[in-house]
This record gives C-alpha cells, structure tokens and sequence, in this order.
C-alpha cells in the first residue's frame, strides 16, 4: 500500500528491509545515533529482520521510516530534520496502524519519548506506566487496542 496526499510529496509504504536495509538504516543512524546520541549497539537488533518496515520517500529518497515487530510494537519512527512537521510521522504511524489490523493484531504498544507522548496520544495512543530510560532517554510506554 502507497499513501500520498496533496498537503506532502513523500510517498508512504511498506518497505522490504532485505532490500531497502542502507538507506531505511541511514535514516535512523541520522535521527537516534547521531542528533539522539544512542548508542550504536542499542539501535539494531534481531527485530529488524521478522518487523515490517514503513518508508516515506520522496522522489525516491528514503527520508523517513517505522516498523512493526511480530509481537505489537511500533517503533524506530524516524523522520530526518528538514521533512518534520510535514505530517510524514503521522502518515508513517497511520499506515503502521493499518497493517496491523490487516494483520490481526489486537493491539499495539510502544514506548514513546516523553516529549513524543502527545503525538501518539492525537493517534489514540494511552499512556500507560512511570517514566523508565531507553539510551538514557524518559520513555513511557503507550497502548492502542485495535480490535
């Protein structure tokens, strides 16, 4: 599935990780290990290989990503600096949201960065327990029930 609307060039869709994994990857090593200051070893993980992963692209440029793992969880939503504020997140979030209805999945929950809370929660996202650290970041973990 492909999303574009008139406010936003980018492209929004389904990526193939296998194929797409650079310039997916260049955009998270941009946005969490270089402005974000994760740590490098934090960032990748074997989920990256079973999630489903979104792409914004515009005119063929990877500017913006998310993923999906096999137990619920939206997460590694990045969009680099100059395309923020554009709606690209919310369409990213969106088309996450809707495959996992295709998919079945009950709900869906991820952890927010405690700045990112209001975000979610306009996408019916509830916040759910204390304040914890990711990469030395507040975190709260946030809940969807799809179903």
């Amino acid at each position: 599935m492909n999303t574009q609307d008139s406010d936003s060039k980018a492209v929004i869709r389904v990526a193939d990780w296998a194929q797409e994994k650079e310039p997916l990857s260049s955009v998270r090593r941009q946005v969490f290990i270089i402005e974000q200051q994760v740590p490098e070893a934090l960032e990748w993980d074997e989920f990256d290989k079973t999630a489903i992963h979104f792409a914004a692209s515009i005119d063929g440029k990877i500017i913006g990503t998310a993923r999906l793992t096999t137990d619920g969880q939206i997460g590694r939503m990045a969009v680099l600096k100059p395309y923020r504020n554009q709606g690209i997140g919310s369409r990213l979030l969106q088309l996450a949201l809707s495959t996992a209805q295709d998919e079945h999945y009950p709900e869906v929950y991820l952890h927010a960065q405690i700045e990112a809370i209001p975000f979610y929660e306009k996408h019916g996202f509830t916040a759910e327990g204390g304040v914890f650290y990711e990469a030395n970041i507040p975190h709260r973990g946030m809940l969807k029930i799809l179903c």
